[in-house]
């Protein structure tokens, strides 16, 4: 029989992190968004709670856990709030996880114990100005001379950039020409700090507040070629199939946005009267939250399926674009009818679903758009 529980592991799991997002990140956390402040004691608990730590090994300071973990621990966290949850699934899923997958043994020795505790948070520079979905458009060179990568060119949109705790970013950049005349990219390993290397003030978002997210520059920044990540020329490859592991952990946190919407117009249909009765008494609002929940356990069950697929080994990178599809457009849709469930009061920032609806419309954009990832599922039908 096909058994969508979670075992004993991840449930204790989920019940913590549910409890930690309830008592320590919603309490503080619309006076941080407001501010448009990094969450850095909620960053430094988590932290020492493993979160960033959770699918590595132990024997690089993680928690020797599974993919599926991260997932859970996003989904709850986003129940609250995404700025928090996206720094987390960041810091892990693209700041840590090229190092661990396809980094030497020296940079895994050097880089991952900081950056599964959370000391450390490192950043994703593929994505350039004049880029976006394309991603192969990169301009940014490398060029090797006297034993370093000369690197020139810029980055945009870039999470955990620009924190005070922010250890380095993994950039690619055309490091020459294959034989059919075609970029070679190249991934490679910059600290943050390295001469050269400069960080633009932080961009002003809708949403996601609480994120920290800039635009990067890199002017003759040197750094040795033992800093390249992976094979010379694998770099897109490799922050190809990055992005396939992140589109499930994005997921997730779309279904957490999405739940968060349930739970807040569930409490709210309760407590508000209208015409002399609770509004959750009327068939209008009960239709529209019943539509809520069921685009909540659609998309739930669509990631669920992903990660399994993605850890019994088996190809889930259709999958995994289905899930990502489907549960932002959920979170966009929830957070739509949560405010109108909540009337004018949905619209004042006071209350959590004003910062779900600003925060919901970039999971139909990041790591992949709608359109990316209707192309990439049309692709694995064989329509090309």
């Amino acid at each position: 029989m096909i058994d969508f529980r979670l075992t004993e592991e991840h449930e204790a799991l989920r019940k913590t992190v549910e409890e930690f997002a309830r008592e320590e990140v919603a309490p503080v956390i619309g006076d941080l968004y407001e501010k448009a402040e990094f969450p850095y004691e909620i960053v430094a608990k988590m932290g020492r709670m493993g979160l960033f730590g959770l699918p590595f090994p132990e024997e690089y300071g993680g928690m020797g856990g599974d993919f599926l973990a991260v997932c859970v621990a996003l989904e709850e966290l986003a129940r609250v709030d995404s700025s928090v949850a996206i720094t987390l699934e960041a810091g892990v899923s693209l700041g840590a996880m090229p190092i661990f997958r396809f980094g030497t043994e020296e940079q895994k020795r050097e880089w991952l114990p900081k950056l599964c505790t959370g000391e450390l948070l490192g950043a994703f520079g593929l994505t350039e100005p004049g880029g976006g979905s394309d991603a192969g458009a990169t301009l940014t060179t490398a060029v090797e001379r006297d034993g370093n990568w000369v690197l020139n060119g810029s980055k945009a949109f870039i999470t955990n950039s620009g924190t005070n705790i922010t250890g380095l970013v993994t950039a690619t950049a055309v490091t020459g020409r294959t034989s059919e005349n075609r970029k070679e990219i190249s991934a490679i390993i910059v600290p943050s700090g390295t001469p050269g290397f400069s960080v633009s003030k932080s961009y002003s978002k809708v949403g996601w507040n609480c994120s920290d997210t800039h635009e990067l520059s890199f002017v003759d920044c040197q750094v040795p070629v033992a800093n390249l990540l992976g094979r010379r020329g694998r770099g897109y490859a490799q922050f190809l199939s990055i992005l396939d592991e992140g589109r499930i952990a994005i997921a997730a946190l779309s279904v957490g946005l999405a739940q968060g919407c349930v739970d807040e117009s569930v409490r709210y249909a309760h407590d508000r009267s209208a015409f002399g009765h609770p509004i959750g008494g009327y068939q209008a609002i009960q239709f529209k939250i019943a539509d809520m929940e069921a685009r909540v356990h659609t998309a739930r069950l669509a990631y669920y399926a992903a990660a399994a697929k993605m850890l019994r080994g088996e190809p889930f990178k259709k999958e995994a674009a289905i899930a990502k599809l489907v549960s932002s457009n959920a979170a966009m849709d929830n957070a739509r009818d949560a405010t109108q469930v909540f009337g004018g009061y949905g619209f004042m920032n006071e209350y959590p679903v004003g910062r779900f609806y600003r925060d919901a419309k970039i999971l139909e954009i990041g790591e992949g758009t709608s359109e990316v990832q209707r192309m990439l599922i049309a692709r694995e039908l064989g329509l090309r």
